[in-house]
């Protein structure tokens, strides 16, 4: 399989935007898209964890999925999940997303619930199944949602056994101990070690030599310059920067989740409601306003784009 030149740099999570029913809002799923192009991010992530996926219908992938690319254009890759315990259904998830024109697909592990996981046998069948189907390079996501073990052996086999596993999120605790071990163990294997979970441990993990960050699309803007400062060989300039957003950061990962990214782009414009679908709530007042406050003290993007 031919792979891109390597994806580095920063590829956020594009939020889902439902109206105040909870029905889909596909005006501002483009709007949503057009900010994050103008936030200057290397990429877009779609129908992620962050993006509500467990909360959509096939049907309603679908409409995303082609939504997106068409919009996008080619403007920004996109990388699209296609994470499903089913390898059947997680391919067929692949290739559709491999015939609408994205660049890369993000997976997770095989699992449903805490009890239904495979072992190491049926995982790497899993991608590399899922690998051939879509014909796109696949990026790993190491989340604690999953429950599931990945050891760093493992990892480094995916990459050396599966045609296109060559890339990782890693979001787990010790997130910067984890990326220096597989890119020790994996060498040239390892094309793309990047972070996740809203980049609350990015500065440890670009010491690790992670060459990118996956956060919310809440403030990339702000995190690209951390980013492109420390691969510049300039780490006292991302640290400071990164001290700047770290109190946003912490506020969203700690207090808002999910939600933080809709409540910020309602608030400049870009959609017209926050809502998220039940059994998720909305943030409570108090929540809201402690994050309003922190994102006007370093006003990203997306607080003002579209006022």
């Amino acid at each position: 399989m031919a792979l891109p030149q390597p994806f580095t740099g920063v590829h956020p999570i594009a939020p889902t935007p439902f109206a105040a029913n909870g029905d889909l809002d596909l005006p501002g799923m483009r709007r949503v898209l057009d900010c994050m192009i103008d936030q200057g991010v290397d990429g877009i992530c779609i129908l992620a964890n962050y993006s509500e996926q467990f909360l959509l219908t096939d049907e309603e992938r679908s409409t995303l999925l082609d939504l997106t690319l068409s919009h996008v254009a080619g403007r920004k890759p996109v990388i699209v999940t296609c994470s499903h315990f089913s390898t059947r259904i997680a391919a067929e998830r692949g290739r559709a997303a491999g015939k609408a024109g994205a660049a890369m697909l993000m997976l997770m592990p095989p699992y449903h619930g805490t009890g239904l996981r495979a072992d190491e046998a049926g995982m790497l069948a899993h991608f590399a199944h899922v690998a051939e189907a879509s014909g796109l390079p696949i990026m790993v996501q190491d989340a604690p949602l999953s429950g599931v073990a990945l050891s760093v052996p493992f990892l480094v086999r995916l990459a050396r056994e599966v045609p296109g596993v060559r890339y990782f999120k890693i979001e787990m605790p010790g997130t910067a101990a984890k990326l220096r071990s597989l890119i020790e163990a994996g060498g040239d294997a390892i094309a793309g070690p990047l972070d996740g979970e809203e980049s609350i441990t990015l500065m440890a993990d670009l010491d690790a030599g992670a060459t990118g960050t996956m956060p919310s699309a809440l403030l990339p803007d702000l995190i690209r310059p951390v980013v492109l400062a420390h691969r510049a060989g300039r780490r006292a300039e991302a640290a400071a920067a990164y001290a700047r957003i770290l109190p946003l950061i912490n506020y969203e990962n700690r207090q808002c989740g999910l939600r933080a990214t809709k409540t910020v782009m309602m608030e400049g414009g870009v959609i017209g409601s926050d809502a998220v679908r039940h059994p998720l709530e909305p943030l409570h007042p108090a929540t809201r306003a402690g994050l309003l406050e922190l994102a006007r003290e370093v006003s990203p993007v997306a607080l003002r784009w579209g006022r």
